[in-house]
């Protein structure tokens, strides 16, 4: 499925969809260029399910916790990753343990270390609105897709 998402605040809006759509133990994986809208999306997602500050990209921490109404929510922002084994020292695999949604940015930085993606969404520019082509990887996915 390819959409298109003119404004950035329609980019909140369909991370917003696709909180309402995950369930614990979710995986999305969002990957595009710098600036695309990855963190926009995010920022939708996490204000869906409750928090109200503020959603930075966590470029240099690797990882932002969330814990919002019953759920932990992991942001992942790998751009700066120069090492997959660096998720080793951070402790991804008890991130990534089913108990919580991971949404992770730049997930090719660690290709072959993460679990395999529930639903992938790739952004790219598209004249001067974005398109986000969104693929269904498990049942998960698939079930998630038909409520975005």
């Amino acid at each position: 499925m390819i959409l298109a998402v003119p404004t950035p605040e329609d980019m909140e809006a369909l991370g917003a969809r696709l909180a309402g759509a995950a369930e614990v133990g979710a995986r999305v994986y969002l990957s595009g260029d710098l600036g695309a809208g990855k963190t926009t999306l995010v920022r939708g997602f996490v204000h869906a399910l409750g928090h109200q500050g503020p959603v930075k990209s966590p470029t240099y921490t690797l990882v932002e916790p969330y814990g919002l109404g019953g759920r932990d929510v992991y942001h992942f922002d790998l751009y700066r990753l120069s090492d997959p084994e660096e998720l080793e020292f951070l402790g991804a695999r008890d991130y990534f343990s089913g108990l919580g949604i991971c949404l992770v940015e730049w997930p090719e930085r660690a290709a072959g270390s993460l679990p395999q993606a529930d639903i992938v969404l790739n952004i790219k520019y598209k004249n001067a609105e974005r398109r986000v082509e969104i693929t269904p990887l498990t049942g998960l996915g698939r079930r998630m897709l038909t409520e975005v």
